[in-house]
C-alpha cells in the first residue's frame, strides 16, 4: 500500500526559511513522478514542481526561485526547501506520486499525503 507522509511544517517568522519533507512507502521500485503542491487558505491547489525519478526537478515559473526541491531514492523522501518565508506561503503543502518517472508532465497523481501546515507570521 502507498503512503505518503509530510513533515516539517510549522509556524515560522517572515523572513525565515524551512524545510518540508515528504516520506513515500509502498513503491516497488524508483520510477515514479513526485510532487510538491500547496493550498493556500480559500485558494485552490497549486502545483510547486515535479521530480521525475532521477531528481531532475520541474518548477512553476511561479515558485522556481523561492523553492529548492530534491530527491533522495535512497531515503524514498521528496524534499522541499522554502526561502525568505512571506504570509502568502502560508497554507498546506501537499505530496503527491504517480506515472513512471521519466514523462511526469500531466501526470495524474494517484496518491496523496495528508499534508502539512505552513503559517508565516509578520
Amino acid at each position: 500500500q502507498v503512503q505518503l507522509k509530510e513533515s516539517g511544517g510549522g509556524s515560522v517568522q517572515e523572513g525565515g526559511s524551512l524545510m518540508l519533507s515528504c516520506a513515500a512507502s509502498g513503491f516497488t521500485s524508483k520510477y515514479y513522478c513526485l510532487g510538491w503542491y500547496r493550498q493556500a487558505p480559500g485558494r485552490d491547489r497549486e502545483w510547486i514542481a515535479t521530480s521525475y525519478y532521477d531528481n531532475n526537478i520541474n518548477y512553476s515559473d511561479k515558485y522556481k526561485d523561492q523553492f529548492t526541491v530534491s530527491r533522495d531514492n535512497a531515503k524514498n523522501t521528496l524534499n522541499l526547501q522554502i526561502h525568505k518565508l512571506t504570509p502568502a506561503d502560508t497554507g498546506i503543502y501537499y505530496c503527491a506520486a504517480g506515472g513512471n518517472g521519466a514523462v511526469c508532465p500531466g501526470t495524474v497523481y494517484s496518491h496523496w499525503g495528508q499534508g502539512t501546515q505552513v503559517t508565516v507570521s509578520s
